[in-house]
């Protein structure tokens, strides 16, 4: 059988996982979510086949709960079935952004199991480089993609900016939990979110060391020169670009040279951050959430713990969320596939593979994390996120590697 499969006037390639897991694709997968530097992935799934899952109810613990330590001893998930949702049947052309999407489209694939009338035709890049090419296909009418599923707020967010969407069903984007995890026009639908946090070694901090405003940070007798930033990673940047919309750039920049200058160590990534909290080179760190909990999950005795802000750019959600391609001809399937992302079983891989958060309440996040709607996150569009330039420019003038 080709591996090919031509859609109109549109070729594509059905690539498969393996392709996530070689060169390029698993340095940018290694720098996420959930892969060793070795490619183990922390929380690996069983296989569910449609024979295992149609009408069970039984698929939860069948293909879609991570194994790992984190994920053990959890309530069934609520929210909608996908047992209760219509079939996926159909061709859809996915552009997905690089990262987690090798995790996503491990999803993707069991969708595809499920469904035998159901095939994906990826393509993979960056979510930024995809959002570019979206605006452009769709400003020549010759749109190559039905959906497109992106790691990041912003890059949805350019794509919604540039006229090149088409909305969601109100029925597609009712089960995400939170208004601000849902884009203006119902323009996307967040599917999975991380946290901003502070990672902290319990040997030699407590949470109450932890000041509750990021802003503090520079004066906290407890946290200069203890700390750890991965200042060219791009959950940084977004994370500076949200302190640069809520506080301002000059704020901004006094606590980005604040911090250099209070001798705080650069790392590659967020997730060597994390593992220096825990080996106790470092008292704490900024990092999304979920590089904390694959540290727990491999080392369930590391000195580890997560402190959240309150209300500022600190306490950041973003989400990796999906949305409609203007001009395709598949709207009633690509809503009907991000129910299918919204679904109970999808939200609890979700969960308990890459550690996120879910999008929906019926799934709890794991190791007992606070749920969103008991985060603080700051009042911003996250689609406002995609304006980076000032930010690299602010990072530039304080002497902060980008």
């Amino acid at each position: 059988m080709s591996d090919h499969k031509e859609v109109g006037d549109r070729v594509f390639s059905r690539r498969r996982l393996l392709q996530y897991g070689t060169g390029a694709g698993a340095a940018a997968l290694a720098g996420c979510f959930g892969l060793m530097d070795d490619g183990q992935n922390q929380s690996t799934p069983q296989n569910v086949t449609a024979s295992d899952f149609r009408g069970t109810g039984s698929i939860v613990d069948e293909g879609f709960r991570g194994s790992g330590n984190l994920s053990q001893g959890r309530p069934a998930p609520g929210g909608t079935s996908i047992n209760d949702l219509p079939d996926l049947s159909g061709d859809l052309a996915l552009y997905i952004g690089g990262g987690e999407g090798g995790i996503y489209y491990q999803l993707v694939e069991k969708l595809q199991e499920i469904y035998p009338d159901f095939t994906v035709y990826p393509t993979d890049n960056s979510s930024a480089s995809l959002a570019q090419t979206i605006v452009q296909e769709v400003n020549k009418g010759a749109a190559q993609a039905d959906v497109f599923w992106s790691i990041d707020a912003s890059s949805l967010g350019y794509v919604a900016d540039n006229d090149a969407y088409e909305p969601l069903s109100g029925e597609a984007v009712n089960p995400v939990g939170n208004d601000q995890f849902v884009g203006d026009d119902n323009a996307w639908a967040g599917v999975a979110g991380r946290a901003r946090a502070i990672p902290y070694n319990t040997n030699k901090l407590s949470e109450s060391d932890i000041p509750n405003k990021v802003q503090q940070f520079p004066e906290t007798d407890a946290l200069r020169g203890t700390m750890g930033w991965a200042t060219t990673y791009g959950a940084f940047k977004s994370f500076i670009t949200a302190m640069r919309l809520t506080e301002g750039e000059q704020a901004t920049k006094d606590w980005l040279v604040a911090m250099r200058e209070a001798g705080t160590e650069r790392h590659g990534n967020e997730y060597a951050v994390s593992q220096a909290v825990a080996n106790g080179g470092h008292a704490a760190g900024f990092a999304n959430h979920y590089y904390a909990l694959r540290v727990q999950n491999q080392r369930p005795n590391a000195p580890l713990d997560l402190a959240f802000t309150e209300g500022d750019a600190g306490a950041l959600v973003n989400v990796a969320g999906a949305m409609k391609v203007k001009g395709t001809n598949k709207g009633e399937l690509v809503d009907n596939f991000v129910r299918h992302l919204l679904s109970a079983e999808a939200q609890e891989f979700f969960a308990t593979v890459s550690f996120a958060y879910p999008m929906i309440k019926g799934v709890k996040p794991v190791a007992g994390l606070p749920t969103v709607d008991k985060l603080s996150p700051p009042d911003i569009d996250l689609s406002k996120l995609s304006n980076l330039q000032k930010t690299l420019d602010l990072m530039k003038e304080a002497n902060v590697p980008v």
